[in-house]
C-alpha cells in the first residue's frame, strides 16, 4: 500500500504567485523560475504530464539550496495524527509514538512514500523515535544481514527495487555502558570497545545516526520516553562521537543516480516487540 503523510492543505491558506502557462514539474524549478516563491503547497506536473499537489520547503535545507519536496510528514506530537497502517500507537508520560506490531518474532513493519514520478537526486530529513525495551542496534552476528532483512534495530530508509540505502537510524541498547564485553549491542560510532567487528554493514557505510534512550541497563518492557533518539541531545559517554556526526538532526543523502522511485521506510527489529521495539515521534522528508 502506498503511503502519503505530507499533510492536507488548510482551505485558508494563500496561494503562492505561481501561475505558469506550463506546469513545471518540480518544487526546484518552481523556485528557479519564481525566485520570490514561499514555502507552500503548489500543483506541478509529474513525467506522465499527471498534476498533484504538493508541499514545497523553499528555503536552504541540509546545507543545499532551496526547492525541496517534502514526501512524507508524521508529528505524533499532534494528538490528531495517527500512525501508517500496520504501525501501533504508544503512548506514555505524553510522548505519543508508532511502534511494531505486536509480534513474537523479528520483523520490519514498511510505509510507502511516494516521490510522485518526480525526478530527485538529493534526499533530506530528520527521524525522532524512542526505545523500548533491549535492542540490538547493529548486530553483525545476526544469521540474515542484508538490506532486505531486519538487519538494525530501528529504521532503514531506502528507495527503488532492488532496494537502495539511503540512511539507517540505530536504536543501540545503552548510553553509558556496554551490555556485554564484546559491546556488539552499542553503537558503531561508539569509543573504542577492543571489537574490530561492530562497523555496520557495507550497504550502510557512513549514513547513519546512532543513539540509545537507556541511561542505565535497559529493561524489558520499559519506553524510555525522558531521552529521544536521533536529535544529538542527551548523549552518554558511549554514543558521544555518534552525537558529533555534522548535521543532526538532520541527514543528507547525495544519490549517484538521479530517480524517481518511491521511497521506503522501515521499522525493524531481529526479535519481537516483546523485546525490543523503537516507536517513532516524528519524522519529515524531503527530495530535491
Amino acid at each position: 500500500q502506498v503511503l502519503n503523510h505530507t499533510g492536507s492543505k488548510n482551505s485558508n491558506e494563500n496561494k503562492a504567485e505561481y501561475s505558469p502557462t506550463a506546469l513545471l514539474l518540480s518544487c526546484k524549478e518552481i523556485k528557479t523560475n519564481w525566485p520570490d516563491s514561499p514555502s507552500d503547497y503548489y500543483t506541478i506536473a509529474d513525467s506522465n504530464g499527471h498534476t498533484r499537489q504538493v508541499y514545497c520547503h523553499m528555503e536552504e535545507l541540509c546545507g543545499s539550496d532551496e526547492g525541496w519536496m517534502r514526501v512524507a510528514y508524521l508529528n505524533m506530537s499532534d494528538p490528531t495524527a495517527d500512525c501508517p497502517p500496520g504501525f501501533r500507537l504508544y503512548e506514555e508520560n505524553g510522548i505519543r509514538a508508532c511502534g511494531g506490531p505486536v509480534t513474537t518474532t523479528g520483523y520490519c513493519q514498511a510505509a510507502i512514500f511516494p516521490a510522485s514520478h518526480i525526478s530527485y537526486s538529493e534526499v533530506c530529513g530528520r527521524m525522532i523515535g524512542y526505545q523500548y525495551g533491549t535492542p540490538d542496534g547493529i548486530n553483525p552476528h545476526r544469521s540474515t544481514y542484508d538490506i532486505n532483512s531486519p538487519y538494525v534495530e530501528g529504521v532503514s530508509l531506502t528507495y527503488g527495487s532492488p532496494r537502495q540505502h539511503i540512511w539507517t537510524f540505530i536504536n543501540a541498547i545503552q548510553e553509558n555502558t556496554f551490555w556485554n564485553t564484546d559491546g556488539q549491542t552499542s553503537c558503531p560510532c561508539a569509543p573504542n570497545s577492543g571489537i574490530s567487528d561492530k562497523a555496520p554493514p557495507s550497504f550502510v557505510g557512513n549514513d547513519y545516526f546512532c543513539e540509545s534512550g537507556a541511561p542505565a541497563t535497559a529493561e524489558l518492557n520499559t519506553f524510555y520516553t525522558n531521552d529521544s533518539l536521533w536529535d544529538g541531545k542527551q548523549c552518554g559517554i558511549k554514543e558521544e562521537l555518534c552525537c558529533n556526526f555534522p548535521g543532526l538532526p538532520w541527514f543528507h543523502k547525495e544519490l549517484q543516480i538521479p530517480t524517481n522511485e518511491n521511497i521506503e521506510m522501515r521499522l525493524c527489529a531481529n526479535e519481537g516487540t516483546n523485546i525490543e521495539d523503537t516507536p517513532i515521534n516524528f519524522f519529515e522528508i524531503y527530495v530535491k
